[in-house]
């Protein structure tokens, strides 16, 4: 027994009237009899009581027409959500992020638009180490990835830059560097210690411009805590996006330009170019649609 059969018997049960039940199906009110009858057959039971005059529902046509009605309701229940799913109204997307996406604000502005176009869609967001988003995405355990460039993306991926920022220094307050009130020059860092972040880039690129090896303190890995160290620890210091200086707050910690070229840091999308999922792919179209925005420095203030 399929769809159509029982098409044709609530149609019949509710008309009562062979001739009408075939007119409102478009089909033959011979070929209609025919159905009821295999109906019947089926399931070992008469459903209808017929006269010259009229047709009336047995008991177990009265009991079978309630769940020939609730299957056909099932049906097409699952024809809407399997059209609604095709279109990428529904589903789940799995997101991955670092801190740092947080403090600019891309993944809260993502997430918003998204919810507000796409209520029924899940967003499962969660934050991890950021060396791991790339396999991750490859692997299919994460469908968006929110992170900070630089850093290697293989070929099977796309990305779209969110946020221009830069990386600048983080200084204790009392340190001589943040006295002066002076963008930094690279070389004069060189003897200092340094917290690592999770983004290696900046760090690395301030070493090379001033031409010395970084001594590494710690590496705490969360931005939070990378600043929380230079707040309360013995005069390291940490290479950070500046977007920081807006966001992120300290008692005893100046943000500072390094000196020379813009160092440049980014957030960006990461997806995977050959994505299949209709609902996934509403949000890496939303993502690819955001220009990108600038956050500049805040101005020295001596």
């Amino acid at each position: 027994m399929d769809r159509r059969h029982l098409q044709y018997y609530v149609a019949l049960a509710e008309e009562l009237h062979f001739g009408r039940a075939a007119l409102r199906l478009g089909i033959a009110t011979p070929t209609l009899s025919v159905q009821i009858q295999e109906i019947e057959r089926r399931l070992g039971t008469p459903l209808f009581d017929r006269s010259r005059r009229e047709v009336t529902l047995t008991s177990a046509g009265a009991i079978f027409l309630a769940e020939a009605r609730n299957v056909l309701r099932q049906f097409e229940q699952a024809e809407a959500v399997g059209r609604r799913a095709g279109r990428g109204e529904i589903g789940r997307i799995e997101i991955g992020y670092v801190g740092s996406a947080v403090h600019a604000g891309a993944l809260q502005e993502q997430l918003q638009r998204f919810r507000s176009a796409s209520p029924d869609v899940v967003l499962q967001v969660g934050e991890w180490p950021m060396a791991d988003l790339p396999d991750l995405l490859l692997d299919g355990r994460i469908d968006v990835v929110f992170c900070r460039l630089p850093m290697e993306i293989p070929d099977a991926l796309g990305s779209h830059i969110l946020i221009e920022d830069q990386f600048c220094v983080a200084l204790p307050a009392s340190h001589a560097l943040a006295r002066a009130v002076l963008p930094v020059q690279p070389a004069l860092l060189a003897k200092e210690a340094f917290i690592m972040p999770e983004q290696p880039a900046g760090t690395l690129e301030v070493a090379r411009r001033g031409g010395f090896v970084p001594d590494i303190r710690s590496r705490p890995g969360h931005l939070a805590a990378v600043l929380a160290q230079v707040s309360v620890g013995d005069g390291a210091v940490a290479i950070v996006p500046s977007v920081l200086q807006r966001t992120l707050l300290l008692p005893g910690v100046v943000y500072l330009p390094i000196a020379g070229p813009v160092i440049a840091s980014t957030i960006a999308a990461l997806y995977r170019e050959q994505e299949t999922s209709p609902v996934v792919r509403r949000l890496i179209e939303q993502v690819r649609r955001t220009p990108s925005r600038r956050i500049d420095m805040l101005p020295l203030r001596r």
